[in-house]
């Protein structure tokens, strides 16, 4: 991995981007895609507020040992960026990072962005018709703003008695503490999802002892990853329909899979038969097999991809204690089943605040009112990306965008051709101020909610962060193929908002 992008090493920031017509929170996929497409569209008024010391979002803060992405890279990047150069089908996160760096570096976003801005208030000023955006860095106005924090932004620890008074080492998967030495400690990993399993194998060939303390089974089938060879690379260089054709074919074969999230019978034996077979390939234990065996339908639960996390499992030095964590006594983890294991490290595979994102209490409409307040029971807003009240504000990756069988990255790039399809639509009409009806947006929320029914993510015993727990409805995935998403919420279309004349034209 290259050293991180430095206030020393980045082209001097422009000072004069305190009072802009755009301004950006974040700089992972979301906020670097909304600054690059911004300045291909001519538009150099924004800026780019970044709580850390380098860009990348997930793929800075997530540095544990075996990160990696589970969508193809030549589809999980922007269209608009083709990378010849990715080293396998599923590249691993450093690579990922330093796709995101070159994306800030030669897109020219860094003097757009200020770093250690982190973000403490944004506030609607009615009266001027401005965002106010007051970070860690000073006070920044816009009229607009674009909200690209991400899903996996923010880490979620759970309520552990006794967590507190534990004697070893603790630390979030997404915080890794790279100051511990792991060589031959008592390691218990919490959790057992997308995280866990790239983990697990790593941590296993370190630990003296390894338990893996989990909740539920999740559904795992093969990884198919090969490295992309020095030919393939040298066709995606020389021919520029190499990479999109790449790209298709990988979206298309993704796209297929969204029949088992509408619960098509016949999709879901398939998937299931290729998750058993995985198992029994891996794992000749009766009853280890037995702990390993989802009792839901698949989907529910992202479908994870490994070829090494169940053999990690059957090692002498590893053990998966099939309950959850329960409560913490000194050096000793207790599970929900009653086991206790002497430890000298908890790493917490826990994911992150995605059904209530703690940027909603930060982002204030002209009464005071946070989205927080607005989403008690859970996110909602037109077209994925507008919330009636806020006006001026886009959320991206924020309710119903996310996926659980293709790459986000194809959402977000939907969703910021709407906010260029909008804020050249508000520009055209004398830079009118864009409040979407809160009818257009319930129409829009029932509808998705509608569509969600039938789908494995409400079925019966079906458990996910997908739903949000006040409500018991769909607010984080997108209920449709990917396909769908672009088709309603590509473009720009005025008709659902109410539209009010600029002051500056009044």
């Amino acid at each position: 991995m290259s050293p991180a992008i430095t206030t020393q090493r980045q082209p001097a920031p422009d000072t004069s981007l305190k009072d802009v017509d755009v301004v950006i929170i974040g700089t992972g996929f979301a906020g670097l895609g909304m600054g690059a497409r911004l300045k291909r569209h001519g538009r150099e008024s924004f800026v780019i507020l970044e709580r850390a010391h380098d860009v990348g979002g997930t793929w800075r803060d997530n540095t544990y040992p075996g990160a990696a992405c589970d969508v193809p890279s030549h589809l999980y990047s922007f269209s608009f960026r083709p990378n010849p150069e990715w080293s396998r089908l599923f590249s691993p996160g450093p690579e990922i990072l330093e796709y995101l760096r070159d994306t800030a570096r030669e897109e020219g976003l860094l003097p757009h962005i200020r770093f250690g801005a982190d973000v403490k208030d944004a506030r609607w000023d009615a009266d001027e018709q401005r965002w106010t955006v007051t970070t860690a860095d000073g006070v920044f106005t816009g009229r607009f703003l674009v909200t690209g924090t991400g899903h996996l932004a923010d880490e979620s620890l759970p309520p552990i008695k006794g967590l507190d008074g534990f004697t070893g080492e603790t630390f979030h998967s997404a915080r890794w503490n790279h100051g511990v030495s792991l060589e031959g400690k008592r390691i218990g990993v919490v959790g057992s999802g997308a995280t866990a399993i790239q983990l697990v194998p790593e941590l296993a060939e370190t630990a003296s002892e390894l338990v893996v303390f989990q909740r539920s089974a999740p559904y795992v089938t093969p990884r198919p990853d090969r490295v992309y060879t020095e030919a393939q690379k040298q066709l995606f260089r020389r021919d520029p329909d190499a990479i999109p054709a790449h790209r298709s074919e990988i979206f298309w074969f993704l796209e297929a899979s969204y029949a088992q999230r509408r619960a098509v019978p016949e999709q879901l034996a398939q998937v299931k038969a290729v998750a058993r077979e995985h198992l029994r390939r891996q794992i000749q234990d009766e009853e280890l097999r037995a702990k390993l065996t989802p009792d839901y339908e698949p989907g529910c639960k992202r479908i994870l991809i490994s070829d090494t996390f169940y053999p990690a499992l059957a090692r002498d030095n590893v053990t998966l204690e099939a309950s959850a964590l329960d409560h913490v006594e000194g050096d000793k983890a207790v599970s929900a089943d009653g086991n206790a294991y002497e430890l000298d490290v908890l790493v917490f595979c826990t994911g992150f605040e995605a059904a209530e994102p703690p940027y909603a209490a930060l982002v204030r409409d002209g009464e005071g009112v946070s989205l927080a307040d607005r989403w008690v029971q859970g996110m909602e807003a037109f077209a994925s990306t507008t919330v009636s009240g806020f006006p001026n504000l886009f959320i991206v990756n924020g309710p119903n965008t996310g996926l659980g069988h293709n790459s986000i990255v194809y959402v977000i790039e939907a969703q910021i051709d709407y906010i260029l399809g909008a804020l050249d639509w508000s520009e055209a009409h004398g830079n009118r101020v864009l409040d979407v009806s809160a009818e257009a947006q319930a129409r829009y929320v029932e509808e998705l909610q509608e569509r969600s029914k039938g789908t494995v993510w409400l079925g019966d015993g079906c458990k996910s962060w997908y739903v949000d727990p006040r409500s018991g409805r769909l607010t984080l995935i997108w209920p449709e193929f990917a396909h769908e998403f672009r088709h309603r919420n590509g473009s720009f279309d005025p008709a659902p908002y109410i539209a009010a004349e600029s002051v500056a034209t009044a």
